[in-house]
């Protein structure tokens, strides 16, 4: 498969890419490396994306920025960046780049668990990663050409690690990787994959 891996230079994204990259043909997006760049809070720039990358399989993205901060003190502008790039920045993803993916492929998605299990500070994340889940659920009854899912990870240990935080709770970037390996090589759709059901 030919499968573009937006944020394939991150965390989880380099993991996802060890697992795809021996038998298939991986391209890497990021914001400022990779085979190509893209960001995702700019439609005209995911257009450009797949009109220089071409036609795929498969998309599969690990991106979307989306900041913690109390809710007495969020301002508009962090509200405004975790709608624009990680929620609407995936939206346009299926949006735009279905006319590149050829049938039977799929469009794969990054959500999280804080959609669910929320904590203090979580508000924007927590908004935009539900609003991500019930995209897909709904997409889903209208996209007949792809599938489209989304993967919800738990925290990850390297990074609750770099946090100071216990990683006993956490799961590795390896083992998070599963989800999206099997939401492109399965044939779910519509599907929310918590990463522990994968491992």
């Amino acid at each position: 498969m030919k499968i573009l891996l937006i944020g394939g230079t991150g965390l989880i994204g380099k993991s996802v890419a060890k697992y795809l990259e021996t038998s298939n043909e991986l391209i890497a997006a990021g914001y400022t490396d990779g085979d190509v760049r893209v960001d995702l809070g700019s439609k005209v720039s995911i257009q450009s994306m797949f009109k220089h990358v071409g036609n795929v399989d498969a998309v599969v993205c690990t991106a979307g920025v989306a900041n913690f901060g109390a809710f007495d003190q969020l301002p508009d502008d962090e509200y405004e960046l975790a709608l624009s790039n990680k929620l609407m920045g995936q939206v346009n993803l299926v949006r735009f780049g279905r006319n590149y993916i050829n049938d039977g492929g799929s469009v794969t998605l990054t959500s999280g668990i804080l959609s669910r299990e929320p904590m203090r500070g979580s508000v924007a994340v927590s908004m935009v990663n539900g609003a991500l889940e019930s995209f897909v659920k709904a997409a889903a009854l209208e996209l007949e050409e792809i599938r489209l899912n989304i993967v919800s990870p738990i925290f990850v240990k390297e990074t609750m690690a770099m946090m100071g935080m216990d990683t006993d709770a956490g799961l590795s970037a390896s083992d998070t990787a599963k989800a999206y390996v099997s939401a492109v090589e399965g044939s779910m759709h519509g599907t929310t994959l918590n990463t522990p059901d994968y491992i």
